[in-house]
Formats: structure tokens, sequence, C-alpha cells
């Protein structure tokens, strides 16, 4: 009985799509294995599913506004015109964002300091790097420089979402 549902769970495995469907039917199908019921499997698999995929939203949004804090800050410090370098680099071996940021106007209201900005992501290494291109509004609050932009569709802006 329980090698046709391990069968039967490791096929599906191949539909999945996102880091959570694959805890969760891995963890769904050893609960239902190892406890002889079904509902118990799909109960712990939909549980851990649920779980793994707001951890990996968290740890995502967070990356994404230390990526957009350091956009702005090398935008806070450059004159309008000027192109500078900007980087994230983190303790793992993989996420290290850079790329170029350059300030193309500034906008001063009564109600806020803000400034255009153009910003680029390189991805790949040096012999294939390439730059993708966006254009965001930055402005100053009383702590320094912060991404005005609400939060911008995946498709548009990459993975600085």
């Amino acid at each position: 009985m329980r090698l046709p549902v391990l069968a039967l769970a490791l096929g599906m495995l191949g539909g999945c799509s996102s880091f959570g469907d694959l805890v969760g039917a891995a963890s769904g199908t050893v609960a239902a294995v190892g406890s002889g019921n079904p509902a118990v499997g799909v109960a712990v698999g939909v549980g851990t599913r649920a779980v793994a995929d707001w951890g990996f939203r968290r740890v995502t949004r967070r990356w994404h506004r230390t990526e957009q804090e350091a956009v702005a800050e090398v935008a806070g410090a450059a004159p309008v015109g000027e192109a500078r370098p900007w980087q994230v680099r983190r303790s793992l071996p993989f996420g290290d964002k850079g790329g170029e940021v350059r300030v193309l106007r500034e906008v001063a209201t009564p109600l806020a300091e803000c400034r255009e900005v153009a910003f680029s992501v390189e991805s790949g290494k040096a012999a294939e790097a390439r730059q993708e291109w966006f254009v965001t509004s930055l402005c100053r609050d009383a702590t320094g420089w912060r991404w005005a932009a609400a939060e911008p569709a995946t498709e548009r802006w990459g993975s600085l979402q």
C-alpha cells in the first residue's frame, strides 16, 4: 500500500512550480506514508506548504528592500546627471545584486523632495553580463532617501519588487 502512495506522490512532484509546493508535497507524502492516513498527509502537506511559502516571501521581501535601500542611498548622494555603481553583497553564495544608478532629475515641492532615477540590474557573469534598466522615484524623509514607488510588478522590475 505504501509503495503506490509514494509513487503517486513522486509523480505529482513534477507539477510543482514553487519551493512551497515541493516542501508541502514531500512532507505530506512522508506524513501519509508514516501514519497510513491520507487525510493526515494532506493536512501536513498543506500546512507545511503555507509555512514554507510565507517564509520564502518574507526572505525575498527583505532582500528586495535591502536592494531598494542600496539604490536609494547611492542615488541620494549623487548629483543630478551623475552615474554611480550600487551593489548588495550577501553572506550566502548567491543573491548578490548590483548595477548603476543615474539621477535623472530632482523634483522639489513643498510636500517632499524627490528624485527620478534610472537604475540598472546586472545579471550573469562577466563575459555574458547583461544590464536591464528601470526608472523609479525616490523621496527624502527624516531618515534619508526612500523608494517612493509602490511595490512594482515582477515582470517590469525583475527581482527588485
